[in-house]
């Protein structure tokens, strides 16, 4: 009997773990002073009672993301892609004219900025439009320029 009752004491500190979670566990501390079988019964009901807890904690780790859920969504960014080209100098210094005008009204544009705003304006037109300006371009041979 003095072997048994030295484990029941070492059966309590398990108790106190669960004493902060669970208010019920205190009850069953005072029925095991009076009788050591008892606390066996109290130590199988105490253990079905965490492993329902962890089922409590998850859905309150749920409710976390569902809040993140809620802030508005960032717009993705289009995809870019890069790209050269060969372009004959005269057309390039035009391009550079065009910056230099628009700096003058206040709007510091980039050589991108002014191919893509032409590109929208080629969009826009007709196609009796698109076609005149196409025929008024010259065809250049692809590739890169030759070194001398």
């Amino acid at each position: 009997m003095a072997t048994t009752t030295p484990k029941a004491p070492a059966a309590k500190p398990a108790k106190p773990a669960t004493k902060p979670a669970a208010a019920p566990a205190v009850v069953p501390a005072a029925p095991s002073v009076t009788a050591s079988a008892k606390p066996a019964p109290a130590k199988k009901a105490v253990a079905k009672k965490p492993a329902a807890k962890p089922a409590a904690k998850k859905p309150a780790v749920k409710a976390l993301p569902k809040a993140k859920v809620e802030k508005p969504a960032k717009p993705k960014k289009p995809k870019l892609v890069r790209d050269s080209f060969t372009i004959p100098k005269p057309e390039y210094l035009v391009l550079e004219e065009l910056k230099q005008r628009a700096a003058k009204l206040q709007k510091a544009t980039k050589k991108s900025e002014i191919l893509r705003a032409g590109i929208k304006a080629l969009a826009a037109l007709s196609d009796a439009a698109l076609l005149a300006a196409l025929n008024n371009v010259p065809a250049i041979k692809t590739g890169r320029p030759s070194q001398s």
